[in-house]
């Protein structure tokens, strides 16, 4: 269990956090629909463990295109999650070593490299790094 007071440091971090890439976002007409932290604690500190505000790490809806009540379009790691389900596979515990699931297409892998790509210039402006 977490200590009370160590929970909510933690809960006040992670709001500052996300309000910062909110905004950034905001003006970007990028929805930071959600996003993960991962915390832990070195020396009785709290440190930042894992990568933040990625496709992976997080949903990014276009402002442009969000229409409450369906699915939005996104730029991040759900188009995967997206074809693993229409393939019957919901968890990795699902996940065989014999199942070809294990071998993405070349187009699930492009069409995913292309919505990080999308991600990356609308957030940067940059086409590439």
């Amino acid at each position: 269990l977490v200590d009370p007071l160590l929970s909510k440091k933690i809960k006040e971090i992670s709001l500052q956090l996300y309000t910062f890439a909110h905004d950034i976002l905001e003006n970007k007409n990028i929805i930071l629909a959600d996003t993960k932290f991962e915390f832990g604690l070195y020396d009785n500190k709290i440190v930042l463990i894992d990568e933040i505000f990625t496709p992976d790490s997080s949903r990014f809806w276009d402002k442009d295109e969000y229409e409450p009540g369906r699915s939005q379009k996104s730029y991040d790691k759900q188009f995967v999650r997206d074809y693993l389900l229409s393939k019957g596979i919901q968890h990795k515990k699902n996940i065989t070593s014999d199942d070809d699931i294990l071998h993405l297409p070349k187009d699930i892998i492009e069409k995913t490299r292309e919505k990080y790509m999308q991600a990356f210039t609308k957030i940067t402006g940059k086409s590439s790094l």
